[in-house]
């Protein structure tokens, strides 16, 4: 007859208020991961009678952070390459204001991730998505399209700016910000007898102050 053993030394070494603790953790993150992949699963499955109902629980949750793109996989795939560059105004001592050149945000984001055989997602992912979400919920004129979503993908969009640009910059107080996106269609290739045109394109949006209001106003030079 088989003896009982009793738990692994490492777990039977905890005490009783530690072993509850554990399983209350283990729990915790088992349901936060089936709660996860169920929003996702209703965020990406077809209309149904479950998502149409909790339509507005899904996209708080989904939005922006976890928003699904498919475009890789549609029929006629992104052809462009859009690198999102941004400047800063800077208010120094005595009040005078300067302008920071463009920097290409995205070019900075490729550069740390080649060569790094694991570059982590957000390196990836979120500026280009922040862009992407901001665009589709404003018109050309800049003009929302889509409520509180729109106003959302504005403040996350800026939110990564302050983040990259900071506060303080060059000694002086960051006040306002700008982005802008330069699309590039890639070229054709030779054998394909396609023409294609590359040149750059730019999307300026105005200037946001840093406490997430846009101003529209031109920089100051």
């Amino acid at each position: 007859m088989e003896s009982f053993e009793g738990p692994p030394p490492q777990v039977g070494a905890l005490s009783l208020p530690a072993r509850i603790a554990v399983a209350l953790a283990v729990a915790v993150v088992a349901v936060g991961a089936l709660y996860h992949l169920a929003m996702v699963f209703l965020h990406v499955a077809p209309s149904n009678t479950i998502s149409r109902e909790h339509s507005k629980a899904v996209d708080d949750y989904i939005y922006p952070e976890f928003e699904q793109n498919w475009k890789l996989f549609a029929p006629d795939p992104l052809q462009q390459n859009i690198h999102v560059q941004a400047r800063a105004e800077i208010r120094k001592a005595g009040g005078t204001l300067s302008t920071t050149s463009w920097v290409d945000l995205t070019g900075m984001d490729i550069a740390a991730m080649r060569h790094d055989p694991a570059p982590s997602h957000t390196q990836q992912n979120e500026l280009r998505r922040a862009w992407s979400f901001y665009t589709d919920t404003h018109d050309g004129k800049e003009q929302a399209t889509s409520g509180d979503r729109s106003d959302m993908s504005r403040t996350y969009l800026l939110r990564i700016l302050e983040m990259r640009f900071g506060h303080r910059l060059n000694g002086g107080d960051v006040v306002r910000l700008q982005a802008r996106s330069a699309t590039v269609s890639v070229a054709k290739p030779s054998w394909s007898g396609e023409k294609s045109d590359t040149q750059t394109y730019y999307r300026e949006l105005p200037w946001w102050a840093v406490d997430n209001t846009p101003t529209g106003q031109e920089s100051a030079s």
